[in-house]
């Protein structure tokens, strides 16, 4: 061994990934086909809900009902602290967002934890999202992340919202972060 220990010979290798999104016409398709299997179709709720909220998987999955507020606008927000970074956000329920809600209203709050929606797990979610890309004939490698990018890239900064609040709604703690999705 020499001077620089154990790790003299080890290269760090960076590949740089390229970040996937569905585009409008892909979000439509998945949002319009049946799929036939109740599991399928509520991962793709959740999936779509989480394409029109910006929000990750953990925090779509820690979602309450108290969540849900009226705000001083008198339209529906999500109130919450981002998981991963603790970052408070306030996000605007879109149309298709309140949607998919009120799809599950029925079954919400019923539970102990009053969960907002039926939220499998990240695995399943990720194997039904194989399923419904397969079926749809989405060529892209779509994981429940890809509903973040497609937010940032499809929902918002397509529809000429500013990077800075792009960046707000995702809960990031630096610009930077943000421009990876755009």
């Amino acid at each position: 061994m020499g001077d620089k220990g154990p790790f003299e010979n080890y290269k760090l290798r960076f590949e740089k990934v390229k970040t996937e999104y569905l585009s409008h016409e892909e979000l439509k398709l998945i949002s319009k086909t049946y799929f036939g299997k109740e599991g399928v179709e509520k991962s793709r709720d959740v999936f779509l809900f989480a394409c029109y909220t910006g929000l990750s998987y953990i925090d779509v999955k820690a979602l309450k009902v108290d969540n849900m507020v009226k705000g001083v606008d008198g339209n529906d927000w999500l109130c919450l602290d981002r998981t991963k970074t603790s970052e408070n956000l306030r996000i605007p329920l879109l149309p298709k967002a309140k949607e998919i809600i009120n799809k599950y209203k029925s079954g919400i709050g019923l539970g102990i934890g009053r969960e907002l929606l039926p939220v499998e797990s990240n695995q399943k979610i990720n194997i039904n999202l194989k399923i419904m890309s397969k079926a749809c004939g989405v060529k892209k490698r779509v994981t429940f992340h890809v509903a973040r990018h497609t937010f940032a890239t499809t929902v918002t900064l397509s529809n000429g919202v500013p990077i800075e609040t792009v960046s707000k709604l995702l809960g990031h703690t630096r610009l930077k972060t943000t421009q990876i999705y755009a």
